[in-house]
């Protein structure tokens, strides 16, 4: 996630390579990456002395699993005298409250991109910490709206938001997937039915957003009486989908909080 952000950054000249200063785990990683980033980008293992540089950055963006968090935190050093650095978290599950206390003398942002990120078709909520300008969240919006729809939320909504867009691009391969496997069943290739099973689906979220329709609407333009739409609709209800999507975005909401 954190190299989707930062490449259209640096495509588009928002951001200078040699300004940006990259830690990893491991060595390893940083071969791997030294392939595809650009030159000039300060990348380094965290074992490596240097690494501690990226601490004085006026921007850093934490990208790390969750439960790496208390470690990562113990090698920050303090914050300079006179610098407020602002630091982004896109840590699933770690409220603004710990992200402060674990590195005080920061100016806290929690963001929540979603995977789609990576085609520059994202969604990324945004919550603020304490102490940050008009100015600081318009350049936070700016890393953010390159690759995806930047939207300001309480942070008591970002649970929700997670469950939907970030948990939501696996309800809806879980769906294509199904799709394409319906359609083997009744005879097409599978490579065939895989590429209509996404066209179809991509197709009907454009027109969704295009048209600006509820989606009964587009339902029920599909499903003609006594047809064929509706016979596949009987056995969807009767199978539970809606009741489960619904219970799949509560679940993952409920687990996000859980997560404190």
């Amino acid at each position: 996630m954190a190299q989707a952000l930062l490449m259209p950054l640096l495509e588009q000249g928002v951001v200078a390579a040699g300004d940006v200063i990259a830690v990893v785990g491991q060595a390893s990683t940083c071969q791997r990456l030294a392939t595809s980033l650009p030159k000039g980008v300060h990348l380094l293992a965290a074992a490596d002395p240097e690494a501690r540089s990226v601490w004085t950055c006026n921007v850093q963006l934490l990208a790390i699993k969750p439960h790496q968090l208390d470690g990562v935190a113990a090698s920050a050093p303090p914050v300079p005298e006179g610098m407020s650095p602002i630091l982004i978290s896109v840590l699933a599950g770690v409220p603004l409250e710990r992200l402060e206390a674990a590195f005080p003398g920061r100016r806290c942002v929690r963001a929540v991109p979603n995977t789609p990120c990576l085609v520059g078709a994202g969604l990324t909520g945004l919550a603020w910490g304490q102490g940050l300008t008009p100015e600081d969240q318009q350049r936070v919006k700016a890393f953010f709206s390159p690759v995806s729809e930047v939207l300001e939320l309480g942070e008591s909504l970002l649970d929700a938001f997670l469950a939907l867009t970030s948990s939501g691009p696996a309800y809806v391969a879980m769906v294509a997937e199904a799709m394409a496997d319906g359609a083997v069943a009744a005879g097409l290739p599978r490579d065939l039915s895989h590429h209509l099973a996404h066209r179809t689906l991509a197709g009907t979220a454009a027109l969704l957003k295009e048209q600006e329709l509820h989606p009964g609407q587009l339902k029920d333009m599909v499903a003609s009486p006594g047809g064929t739409t509706m016979a596949a609709l009987r056995k969807l209800e009767q199978a539970g989908l809606r009741s489960a999507l619904i219970e799949a975005v509560v679940a993952a909401s409920e687990h996000g909080r859980n997560l404190r």
